[in-house]
């Protein structure tokens, strides 16, 4: 029997149902979605992954050879040749009529994923899973388009890519507590620490901003994009052990063309996606927040309003809304301050900057008014804060004052300092959470949806 490359002979089924004429002998593979049994036909929904729908595929019961149709049931995996003809069923512009079919991979009867709507939660129990379903099936494929519309945003602009170390020896702004790296027995005490792998204490990454800097300050405009990693035991659903960040610093900016960037970076990913990921869009438009389209065009349509921390601190002050967490000024705002701002006072999203020094990291670089720093966030509605960034500190003596303040050794910063030291420039960066971005985009409200593998404190089954 001549062999047939499925790897390079099979045609998407995004390709076929996008078909602009019939088309005679082409291959097809898949897991079945639906079967239905009729007199002489068996009818099957295949899904690729390649799109949200399904291809119709009709088998006639002689062609399939005996009771080979028997043990194809919901998740099996097939493969298909047959002939692409215009459909008579509603809803549909072509099907296949199967010329021969061969079962890949039968399926256990114990097949979680049936024909009926599943929870998130159970969803998240079968995350190896879940892949194949239209919900998830559609997260992924926009995750992937947007982790290259992402890239794509950069290089257009002319940043370069620089990949940042996952295991680090210092931490970058205390933003969390840090998983330790370590090939030390538990039973070491920690006095033999010299023994250890590096020599010295090792975690992973919180930020790979500090090390990006470095390299700002050489090639001007940089990002780095990759995963990172923050131990607190939080279980909520905006918060995981593991995830990725988007973090660009740029040579000879401050705080204001920080802002212009963030702006229009957001709105070009926005942009690309309403435009091109239009048929996974639409399930998140209709299943999941009926809200989201409106809400994306105001982002991409309007300007971002711009505040100080003093300005919004005033509105939140003077709101008729009841706040659970008071509001007085040196305090961090909270979810639903920010919520307030972009939902209801403004109605769009919100940059606040300049805020106080005490509530921001040693990096970020003061003002002069000696109680602020150069520092913004981005606001966006549904999701509070969505960018964290700043102005960084390029003047060597503050950032060295700052480091001491802060507690910690200037000796574990040396190499941060000579970035200072060796012709130092004003320079700007940000930070931003890219599930963070995800769950704008797509209105789900639970981070753990929009990762593959959502890590959390007890969560490590797969």
């Amino acid at each position: 029997m001549t062999r047939v490359s499925l790897f390079h002979n099979r045609v998407e089924t995004l390709c076929l149902l996008n078909a602009t004429e019939p088309l005679s002998d082409v291959w097809v593979a898949g897991w079945v979605r639906t079967k239905r049994d009729s007199k002489n036909f068996v009818f099957l929904e295949l899904n690729d992954g390649s799109t949200l729908a399904n291809l119709q595929i009709i088998v006639d019961n002689d062609i399939a050879g005996g009771t080979l149709l028997d043990i194809v049931t919901t998740g099996t995996s097939v493969a298909i040749k047959g002939h692409l003809v215009a459909s008579k069923g509603h809803g549909q512009r072509w099907e296949l009529h199967a010329q021969s079919i061969e079962v890949l991979g039968t399926n256990h009867t114990d097949y979680p994923l049936q024909k009926k709507r599943h929870s998130d939660e159970f969803l998240r129990q079968n995350a190896h899973l879940r892949a194949r379903t239209n919900k998830y099936g559609a997260i992924a494929r926009l995750r992937s388009f947007l982790s290259s519309s992402v890239n794509r945003f950069f290089l257009e602009e002319g940043f370069k890519l620089v990949h940042t170390p996952i295991i680090t020896g210092s931490d970058c702004e205390g933003a969390g507590d840090m998983f330790r790296v370590t090939t030390l027995s538990p039973a070491v005490k920690h006095e033999t620490l010299s023994e250890d792998f590096f020599g010295k204490e090792a975690h992973l990454t919180v930020s790979g901003q500090l090390a990006v800097e470095t390299y700002c300050l050489a090639l001007s405009k940089v990002y780095t994009f990759g995963p990172t990693f923050r131990s607190e035991n939080s279980n909520t659903s905006r918060h995981m052990a593991e995830f990725w960040m988007i973090e660009p610093e740029m040579a000879y900016a401050d705080v204001h063309d920080n802002m212009d960037v963030s702006e229009k970076f957001i709105k070009s990913v926005l942009t690309d996606v309403l435009e091109n990921c239009d048929e996974d869009m639409q399930l998140f438009f209709n299943y999941v927040d009926k809200d989201l389209p409106a809400r994306l065009a105001n982002l991409v349509e309007n300007p971002f309003e711009r505040v100080s921390y003093d300005k919004a601190i005033q509105i939140l002050s003077s709101a008729e809304q009841q706040f659970e967490f008071p509001i007085s000024w040196g305090h961090d705002l909270q979810t639903e301050h920010e919520r307030y701002l972009t939902e209801i006072y403004f109605k769009k999203a919100v940059f606040v900057y300049d805020w106080p020094l005490e509530i921001k990291a040693f990096y970020m670089r003061r003002n002069d008014d000696n109680k602020t720093v150069a520092a913004m966030d981005l606001l966006v509605p549904q999701i509070g804060e969505l960018i964290g960034g700043s102005a960084r500190e390029e003047r060597l003596e503050v950032l060295t004052e700052a480091i001491k303040s802060n507690g910690d050794s200037l000796d574990d910063y040396w190499w941060y300092l000579d970035t200072r030291k060796f012709g130092s420039v004003p320079h700007a960066g940000f930070g931003l959470g890219f599930e963070r971005l995800l769950m704008l985009i797509t209105g789900v409200t639970n981070i753990r949806d929009v990762i593959p593998f959502p890590r959390t404190p007890k969560n490590l089954e797969f």
